[in-house]
């Protein structure tokens, strides 16, 4: 864990997101952080400064001008107290007052007085996120090195669906922890020092989501995949090093900014796309997608009719992507995923071997807490030769550890 014995200094600022910072202060604790509090003054209209104190152990710091510390000067001391500053959630205000250096409240005096790294974690409506102003803020923000965690996209507390909503708490504290071990200038990189990332270099192509197989206009044959798990796997494989391509069906996440995204819809789109990412010097190639095995035969052109008790509808088989990617000349190393209701082993191990995989990580789906849909999930990853067990973990989590025994295979390849 590489927050362990890190001074965090959690910035909260007035937005309904808010209401989850007792949870994400837990997550940071849970990972061996030391946690101070910063309220602004609207987001004790969210959350109170007691319950923070309960979960951080510390007191909840609030006034620019503190009596208690030192000469008055808490934001002196905190500034300097802070290895890292998180703000979450930071709404389009708190971003704009950082974007234009305004000192008007404790939490934006210490990002001015400090010397630590700033994260921050927006979370808004979706047309604020949107917003020109908004970008321009943010594109200052890049500028000036702040690491930006999220938005992620979905539905809001306003009703709306899109991009805006605050990560959640556990995708936060582990992006923070991962942040931290490539901040050479950080104590917990001093202790877990990385000369070189594991996957440094590497081309590493990822397929994520479902894919869509039209039936007419308006329908479609496809599955529960959300995506989570190929996109956690992109934003692990950035952190350690890799160059990403993303190859993602229909998904309602954010891509991470860093990795080239190519959207496709059906699993034909799927195909294509992979054997031409795959034959630019594709180094790793995870097939993380729930491609549909069939399609329709005869899509219709117009919407079809509600005016028969039954219907036929023939299709047939899709290829294969995996096993055309393994069989490649000068094939990149493959790792497969297979989810599956029962005899898991048996057959993750069949297709391991039938479709000449380096390695295959399977997951049942049968479990209603974990896979499709679901935050966690839980991996048995095979190779020829060996098997690795990764208990129940969130997917972010997951990912890294599924991608440091590739990066441990794929050094013997």
């Amino acid at each position: 864990m590489a927050l362990h014995n890190v001074n965090v200094l959690l910035g909260v600022t007035g937005g309904i997101a808010a209401y989850k910072a007792p949870d994400l202060v837990r997550k940071l604790t849970g990972l061996g952080a030391n946690v101070r509090v910063v309220l602004s003054p609207s987001a004790n209209s969210f959350v109170t400064p007691l319950s923070l104190q309960a979960v951080s152990g510390n007191i909840v710091h609030q006034h620019l001008l503190d009596p208690e510390a030192e000469a008055g000067m808490g934001h002196i001391e905190l500034a300097r107290w802070a290895d890292a500053i998180l703000i979450a959630p930071a709404t389009a205000h708190c971003m704009a007052k950082l974007a234009h250096g305004f000192a008007d409240d404790l939490l934006t005096t210490l990002v001015l007085a400090t010397t630590a790294h700033i994260f921050i974690a927006p979370a808004m409506n979706q047309q604020m996120w949107a917003a020109q102003a908004t970008q321009d803020n943010l594109n200052i923000l890049n500028e000036r090195d702040i690491t930006v965690f999220g938005p992620a996209s979905g539905e809001q507390a306003c009703g709306d669906m899109g991009v805006g909503r605050m990560l959640e708490t556990h995708e936060i504290a582990d992006m923070l922890d991962q942040a931290i071990i490539n901040q050479p200038s950080l104590p917990s990189s001093k202790s877990h020092p990385i000369t070189v990332q594991p996957l440094s270099g590497k081309h590493i192509v990822i397929t994520a989501g479902p894919t869509r197989e039209a039936i007419d206009p308006v329908r479609y044959i496809s599955n529960h995949s959300s995506g989570k798990m190929g996109y956690s796997l992109a934003v692990q494989a950035l952190a350690m090093g890799a160059n990403v391509t993303l190859i993602s069906g229909p998904v309602d996440l954010p891509a991470p900014l860093e990795c080239h995204l190519v959207p496709v819809e059906s699993a034909l789109d799927m195909h294509t796309a992979s054997l031409h990412a795959v034959a630019d010097n594709c180094d790793i190639f995870i097939a993380c997608a729930a491609v549909a095995d069939y399609r329709v035969i005869d899509i219709s052109e117009h919407k079809i009719k509600k005016n028969t008790d039954k219907l036929t509808i023939n299709l047939v088989k899709n290829p294969d992507i995996l096993a055309d990617v393994a069989a490649l000349p000068n094939s990149p190393f493959t790792v497969g995923f297979a989810a599956e209701t029962h005899d898991l082993e048996h057959y993750a191990k069949d297709k391991l071997a039938r479709k000449k995989l380096n390695m295959i990580a399977a997951n049942d789906v049968s479990q209603s807490d974990i896979g499709f849909n679901q935050h966690d999930n839980a991996l048995t990853v095979f190779t020829a030769e060996t098997q690795f067990i990764l208990p129940k973990q969130d997917k972010l989590a997951l990912a890294a550890e599924l991608l440091k025994i590739v990066a441990q295979e794929v050094s013997k390849y």
